[in-house]
């Protein structure tokens, strides 16, 4: 099994050499890459399918010629957590690279996109099941290499460049820290192959430190704040492709590594789940306020990547915090809401980031305010972009409901009785989830209505069209694995339930763990079942009817009277609400967190004249903290540099001998 694992590995990592292809031979060489890549998504798909129901999972290990490695890789449940819905996405986000980003369009920028795109699901595949600290880190590298390549994609805007680069200094700022975390891991035996779940003693000095370092370096990649400033910059500059791809599965290699590295220890201190939980809070609430304030597109998704890592955490938070109180229910119900979200967040994600490609495509700019009346233009873009909206707000009938669902139990049930002061702390991020919940709404009111809705707000030339097949096909199979998951979700119950006792290993003995598991997920999704049922059969009528009203004959439509309203006959584009006008109730609530820049918007006088409300918000982090301290401290190297190199052969010498003489009272002391 996990010989066709690798094999699956080696065919995406080679998918993109035939992309290079040139002249007449390109078009053969696109086809011949997808093909390969959609071959390797295949194997890997049944592979993990298929280790994920072993017991024990499928293991292979082979000797290596580095010292303290070994090539150890291995096929358990809470792997394939993370490798199903990468694979997926990955192989649909190839076949919408055919419409998207077209070699006859593109040329050689597609080939090199496409060859880096087959790096980057190659190191996506072999990460979670590397089972040895340097395999890992190799993976780990090429994955941000590949991603720092792809982002580069654009690379004659400056955006990109900017992008690129801060996204290639943060994440070997993250590798730095991992590099330390697998050599505490390692200790005087030097091995650093990885140690079995609940095997470690969480409560010593040393077990923190691990853990502050994978939060650290595992936490930049995830984009978990305030460690998120790579991550908007990066997702709006790439491709729409490979933005779903970095939003839907690598910032999850984050996730992932955070959930394996505390799943090795046992017994840990409650602080390592509550500072998670405080974490996700913060990263779930910022998130998707700073998104309310987005007018561009990519970059509003973005922020949504950081809101719902938020919630993972939060999940991620109860169940550490579950396993030091030694509260079964917490584990199972936190640990699989978590994990769920994962699955989902990444399936509804791509489909936004798909459906923003192709408004982009269709009309040329990110800029939300551009649009207006693209479903007249774009009905079946809309449509699914409509699925996503409803999916990452959390609302029935689609997956996101289903996860947050079994974190919202997870919470409540901190409240259970008897439990100790600390455990019933964590119901206070109930509200702030539910916060959350009702600004994503918000926004996607806002980003649906803007775009969809109204009526164009510019000529556009050429006038928008509908994508082609190939990039309404993956939003179609995207769109369907949201609803299947939302309508049914005890498929994916058995899944969960391997994972989290996988996660768990030895410490399920000590949790006393004899509740059916199974059980325990598929009655606390009981509810979701009528939920779900209800609010599909409601939005299957609303469409019936809509379609029948739009079947209906014009001068039928023309006939039923217009809206009263003082004189008012029919509204322009100027009438119509901004991204920016949408928001601003909203985003002044949180003007102490989001430091807006905002010009205009205020009419003086009794005959104002026209003006015009412009408002910018730079990221917190990077923005307002990080570039201008580097700018401090770039001016003060320069002003220091000034005065120490005065061009005195006599001067370098003093500081030789000055150094010198430091040196050797140094040593005498």
């Amino acid at each position: 099994m996990v010989e066709f694992y690798l094999a699956a590995v080696s065919l995406i990592f080679c998918s993109g050499l035939p992309a290079l292809a040139w002249g007449r031979w390109a078009k053969g060489g696109e086809r011949l890459s997808v093909a390969l890549l959609l071959t390797g998504v295949a194997l890997g798909f049944a592979a993990s399918l298929a280790g994920a129901w072993q017991t024990p999972s499928p293991l292979l290990a082979a000797a290596w010629a580095l010292p303290g490695g070994s090539f150890l890789v291995e096929l358990d449940a809470l792997a394939a957590i993370f490798l199903l819905p990468g694979l997926l996405i990955l192989g649909l986000g190839s076949v919408y690279g055919f419409g998207y980003f077209s070699q006859a369009r593109h040329g050689v920028a597609a080939g090199r996109l496409r060859f880096f795109y087959g790096l980057l699901g190659a190191a996506i595949v072999l990460l979670p099941v590397s089972r040895n600290g340097l395999l890992f880190l190799m993976a780990w590298e090429v994955m941000a290499i590949a991603s720092f390549f792809l982002i580069l994609t654009e690379q004659k805007e400056e955006e990109a460049r900017r992008a690129a680069y801060v996204y290639l200094a943060v994440t070997h700022t993250g590798t730095l820290a991992l590099f330390a975390m697998f050599i505490l891991l390692a200790g005087p035996s030097g091995s650093f192959a990885f140690p079995q779940a609940a095997t470690l003693d969480g409560a010593t000095f040393k077990a923190g430190a691990i853990f502050l370092l994978a939060l650290f370096g595992f936490g930049l990649k995830a984009g978990v704040m305030p460690l998120h400033i790579w991550l908007p910059g990066a997702h709006a500059a790439a491709p729409s492709h490979v933005s779903a791809l970095m939003s839907g599965v690598v910032i999850k290699m984050g996730i992932y590594g955070l959930i394996r590295v505390a799943g090795f220890y046992t017994a840990q201190p409650a602080w390592w789940g509550g500072s998670i939980l405080v974490l996700g809070v913060v990263s779930a609430i910022m998130g998707v306020v700073f998104a309310l304030a987005q007018h561009d597109i990519k970059r509003l998704l973005a922020y949504h990547s950081v809101e719902n890592i938020g919630i993972i955490l939060i999940g991620l938070g109860c169940a550490l915090l579950g396993k030091a109180f030694h509260s079964p229910a917490l584990v199972v119900l936190g640990l699989a809401g978590a994990l769920l979200h994962v699955i989902n967040h990444g399936l509804f994600k791509s489909l936004l980031f798909f459906g923003a490609g192709a408004v982009i495509q269709a009309t040329g700019s990110k800029e939300i305010d551009c649009y207006g009346g693209l479903s007249r233009l774009m009905p079946r873009t809309a449509f699914f972009f409509l699925g996503g909206a409803v999916a990452i707000c959390g609302l029935p009938p689609f997956n996101g409901f289903v996860s947050e669902w079994l974190i919202y139990l997870g919470l409540l049930h901190s409240q259970a009785e008897s439990a100790p002061f600390l455990l019933s702390l964590t119901v206070l991020a109930a509200p702030a989830l539910a916060m959350t919940g009702a600004l994503a709404g918000a926004c996607f009111v806002k980003v649906f209505g803007v775009t969809f809705l109204g009526k164009a707000r510019r000529q556009f030339s050429p006038l928008p069209s509908e994508a082609p097949g190939s990039m309404l096909l993956p939003m179609a199979g995207l769109f369907f694995c949201c609803l299947i998951i939302g309508l049914a979700p005890w498929l994916i119950v058995p899944l969960l339930q391997r994972a989290v006792a996988a996660w768990l290993g030895r410490a399920a003995a000590s949790l006393a763990l004899s509740v059916n598991q199974e059980n325990m997920l598929i009655g606390s999704l009981a509810p979701v079942y009528g939920l779900s049922l209800c609010a599909f059969l409601l939005l299957a009528l609303s469409l019936l009817f809509f379609l029948r009203q739009q079947s209906s004959p014009v001068s039928e439509r023309e006939k039923r009277p217009a809206t009263w309203g003082c004189g008012w006959q029919e509204g322009t584009a100027r009438m119509q609400y901004t991204a920016v006008s949408f928001a601003e109730m909203l985003t002044g609530l949180f003007r102490w967190g989001l430091w807006s820049n905002i010009v205009g918007g205020r009419a003086i006088g009794f005959f104002p004249a026209v003006s015009s409300l412009v408002a910018h918000t730079p990221d917190l982090i990077l923005d307002r903290l990080i570039h201008p301290l580097c700018r401090v401290l770039s001016s003060a190297a320069f002003v220091t540099r000034a005065f120490l190199h005065q061009g005195w052969i006599g001067i370098y010498l003093l500081y030789s001998a000055l150094t010198l003489c430091l040196l050797l009272l140094w040593l005498s002391g």
